[in-house]
């Protein structure tokens, strides 16, 4: 009995190579759909045409071709069952053996901008879905293929049928996989083009879940080493590793920190970051510049972090920078002189952020027992146009920009985050304690390390000052303004001790806790 191969595919890449193998090594006779029959019988292979073999043509614009029985049938019928091979026999079904699918590109079509909706449907794969699903189900005795990259693996093993077996698990495993991404992917942009009232309601998060992430990267471990981890998803389209050693699973958590937060600058900026919190930023007329105001925040913290620009990183900052030991170097472009330098650096991790610098995620998750959360990212910095001075001094033009400088930072830093600034620099920055006037003592103790002079300085809080203690501490440190949400139930207190001292104050009405 002749062995059929059904073949219908719209990532067409390594198949003439693999159907020839099938016919001329292996006795496969093929079936086959549309373009992929025209493309196999211009390579000379003999194809018959699904429409042939089921006595059926393709109807409705092709939208049904394969859902017969001649086809879900032959792929279904158990083998190692009487009832089922009579039944195949009785209604002449021929038993399909080896099936490669691969299916009408929904995720690329609705990644494109301005695609209609009716070209979204229209790249709605039925038939493809719905072979790959017959074909893995029964895959005991069904080959199934949905990624051209298996090709090579599947022709190995036909001459071995212990390793077929052990392969046609793989490859149903892959199946399930990838129909489940695909369904996914049309569930959320169904969902972010729904427009009915109880869809509103859920402000644009899904009423249910799904997660399901291809394997992207094998980390050699977690935060720590005893730690089993995997990187999934699409992090490498976002970024073109360069140079250096393989991403640990700490570097790509900083690699994201580092991302969104030089996303909320356009003038030349340059973040140095550590465990994902800044520990020195700056903007200035040039980077190297940028580069020098930030260093200067804390000249510790950088040894072993995170270094990140938002612009081309040429070879005059890149012979400064070499010489600090680093763990990665992220830059939407890298000059061919700041290359050569780095090249001395062989495990330094050179990273280009492919889309421009400042990638955007709608989401972000994290897993908690029983589930995750799942929240919009903290995108907004509030309009400076609708904050409230709240003090009896108005702040000065210089305090202004300073202030909005340092509320775009502390966003970033980890809660109870304090940041002290001066123009466009950091001088002192306190991340992550219980008490947030100790984040400010910290901040303060920063920046007498660094030998940095907090008179005149502005002190931001992503989130409110529950007591005078913090506020007082910053004006004694030097700070003559402070920019915080406001919204304590002892504002008034805060309020009072910032006239008090003479400094000005401002409300922003927002809160950007960080845990």
């Amino acid at each position: 009995m002749a062995k059929l191969a059904l073949l219908s595919v719209s990532d067409k890449k390594g198949l003439a190579a693999f159907a020839t193998a099938l016919v001329k090594q292996h006795g496969y006779t093929l079936l086959s759909t549309g373009g992929t029959a025209k493309m196999l019988l211009a390579e000379g292979l003999p194809v018959t045409e699904v429409s042939e073999h089921t006595g059926f043509p393709e109807i409705m614009e092709g939208r049904v071709k394969t859902l017969h029985p001649m086809i879900h049938g032959g792929l279904l019928c158990r083998r190692d069952s009487a009832e089922h091979l009579a039944q195949a026999k009785q209604n002449d079904i021929a038993l399909i053996d080896l099936v490669v699918v691969n299916l009408y590109p929904f995720e690329e079509t609705v990644a494109k901008p301005n695609v209609t909706f009716e070209l979204a449907i229209e790249n709605i794969d039925i038939g493809g879905p719905s072979m790959l699903r017959s074909a893995a189900k029964n895959h005991a005795s069904v080959t199934v293929v949905c990624d051209p990259s298996d090709y090579d693996a599947v022709l190995s093993a036909m001459n071995d049928e212990s390793a077929m077996k052990e392969l046609r698990r793989k490859l149903a495993l892959k199946v399930f996989q990838r129909t489940g991404r695909y369904d996914t992917a049309i569930a959320q942009y169904l969902e972010g083009q729904a427009t009915e009232p109880d869809m509103a309601a859920l402000s644009g998060l899904p009423a249910n879940l799904s997660l399901n992430y291809a394997k992207a990267q094998t980390l050699r471990y977690g935060e720590n080493p005893h730690q089993q981890a995997a990187l999934y998803g699409t992090f490498h389209e976002h970024f073109e590793q360069l140079q250096g050693k393989e991403l640990s699973f700490n570097n790509i958590l900083d690699i994201t920190s580092a991302t969104y937060l030089i996303g909320d600058f356009e003038r030349p900026t340059v973040g140095i970051l550590k465990h994902t919190n800044p520990c020195g930023v700056a903007s200035a007329d040039t980077l190297e510049a940028a580069w020098e105001l930030a260093y200067a925040t804390d000249r510790q913290a950088p040894f072993g972090g995170i270094i990140i620009v938002n612009h081309t990183l040429g070879g005059e900052l890149a012979k400064t920078i070499s010489e600090i030991f680093t763990e990665v170097i992220i830059a939407p472009r890298f000059s061919d002189e700041a290359l050569e330098i780095f090249k001395k650096k062989k495990n330094l991790r050179l990273m280009v952020a492919k889309a421009g610098i400042g990638a955007e995620s709608l989401q972000e998750i994290r897993s908690v027992i029983g589930g995750v959360l799942l929240q919009d990212r903290d995108k907004t910095l509030g309009n400076p146009a609708q904050f409230k001075v709240v003090t009896k001094r108005q702040p000065t033009a210089e305090e202004w920009a300073s202030m909005i400088f340092g509320w775009k930072i502390c966003k970033h830093v980890k809660s109870n985050a304090i940041v002290y600034c001066r123009g466009e620099q950091t001088l002192g920055v306190g991340a992550g304690q219980m008490a947030r006037v100790d984040s400010s003592r910290i901040a303060v103790w920063k920046a007498g390390e660094a030998k940095l002079d907090l008179k005149g300085s502005v002190v931001a809080s992503e989130a409110l000052f529950p007591f005078a203690d913090g506020l007082i501490a910053a004006a004694e440190a030097g700070a003559t303004c402070a920019i915080q949400p406001g919204g304590s139930v002892r504002d008034a207190e805060v309020i009072a001790a910032a006239d008090e001292r003479g400094m000005a104050m401002v409300f922003t009405g927002i809160r950007h806790f960080k845990h």
